[in-house]
């Protein structure tokens, strides 16, 4: 159980740092702890409200696989340092997180927290989930689900603490790989969640440094200056050798504004494209336009080693769309709706930082990365290339749009 001071001082942030150590990230993941000691030792208006399923050397000999949960506040374990020491939890599984929102948000009730963020630090997969736990019958946490337990987690808060119910989850910072998709910043603004901070890439572990907390905190109520600062510090970071020689987490990284208006017309605008494509695709000269536009644009995981993993047709949809809408060969309807749902994925954008020769991925070049990526097949074998035990088609966003009728199509 959590313990806390008898008179709580006031926050300006609850950052929940939601770890799942339970695989081969464990120990170098595990340096976003520390970060978020000294972030806090530093800016007295945050609290880290942690759970870390680890089997590092630490509170408990190595090896010994167990969830550590506590809470980190003015640069030390507070209560004492009193740290819950227990079986590990499966950490991939909706309830476990539902269970951890509700803490958090209890904990933010009590700090009177302006605000509360999640941070998700594990393995991440695009529209096919996060969360991956070795140790688990689940395997990985469906990313709809991600975003149920969310909401989860905030009714069961809002049961227990009738008085604190308008209170939910503000953002979340996916600390994952490929996880700035158009269809999680659609779950999760269904969710109730304002703003998602994630890369649309693999990230290179630790990944998100924690001090990110501290732009947030800065900036409440400024939500340029906010997606800024995160873009700013994440992109800033350096892990490597040393500094000279370090690199960023994330060849790109985006903060994105959930707001229920904009992700409703992005998601109307993508089906009305959708609906255009499919139609328009079944003449086979237009097909083959489609096609060749759409691998133009690379999908993700672009250095050679990635060759043969998944997210081939994950590709950046701002530039997707953008490509669809200067083709000559598409009626002027076709283009046109290439140029909305453009237009309606960019106002998601709220910052966002690429490179176009990402050094530790043999200088691939991700200048077109800007904003969330859409899953697009051309052929079969991208429609779903995780399944059958992972899905991208398996959300609620691939369905809406139509999506699977678009692939039946040009896939």
């Amino acid at each position: 159980m959590q313990v806390h001071a008898a008179e709580p001082a006031s926050r300006a942030l609850e950052f929940g740092l939601y770890r799942d150590g339970d695989n081969n990230l464990d120990a170098v993941q595990a340096a976003t702890i520390a970060q978020a000691i000294a972030t806090s030792a530093h800016d007295r208006s945050i609290e880290f409200t942690i759970e870390d399923t680890t089997a590092r050397d630490g509170f408990e000999p190595a090896h010994v696989l167990r969830t550590e949960s506590y809470t980190i506040a003015d640069g030390k374990i507070a209560g004492g340092g009193r740290v819950t020491v227990g079986p590990p939890h499966d950490m991939s599984t909706r309830s476990d997180l539902a269970s951890f929102v509700a803490h958090t948000l209890d904990s933010a009730e009590f700090t009177k927290a302006k605000e509360t963020w999640l941070d998700l630090i594990d393995h991440g997969g695009g529209d096919g989930g996060g969360m991956q736990s070795a140790h688990s019958a689940t395997g990985i946490m469906r990313e709809d689900d991600i975003a149920g337990a969310i909401a989860d987690g905030v009714a069961l808060h809002a049961k227990a603490h009738p008085e604190d119910a308008v209170r939910g989850i503000d953002g979340v910072v996916a600390n994952q790989c490929l996880m700035a998709t158009v269809a999680f910043a659609s779950a999760l603004s269904h969710a109730g969640v304002k703003y998602l901070a994630a890369s649309p890439e693999t990230m290179l572990a630790p990944g998100v440094p924690s001090s990110v907390a501290h732009d947030i905190a800065a900036h409440i109520g400024d939500p340029q200056a906010m997606a800024k600062g995160v873009v700013s510090t994440t992109m800033g970071a350096s892990y490597g050798p040393s500094k000279r020689d370090g690199f960023a987490p994330a060849a790109a990284f985006d903060v994105l504004d959930l707001a229920p208006a904009k992700v409703g017309a992005a998601t109307t605008d993508i089906a009305a494209l959708d609906a255009a494509l499919t139609h328009a695709a079944h003449a086979r000269d237009t097909r083959a336009a489609i096609r060749e536009d759409a691998r133009a644009i690379d999908g993700m995981v672009r250095f050679p080693e990635g060759k043969h993993l998944p997210w081939r047709a994950d590709r950046p949809a701002i530039a997707l769309y953008d490509t669809l809408s200067q083709d000559g060969r598409l009626s002027g309807d076709v283009r046109a709706a290439a140029a909305t749902a453009r237009d309606a994925v960019a106002s998601l954008v709220l910052a966002h930082r690429e490179t176009d020769d990402y050094a530790p991925f043999d200088d691939a070049d991700y200048s077109d990365a800007f904003g969330p990526t859409v899953h697009f097949p051309v052929a079969k074998n991208q429609i779903d290339t995780w399944a059958p035990q992972i899905s991208e088609t398996d959300n609620a966003f691939y369905k809406s749009v139509g999506a699977a009728d678009l692939a039946k199509v040009i896939a």
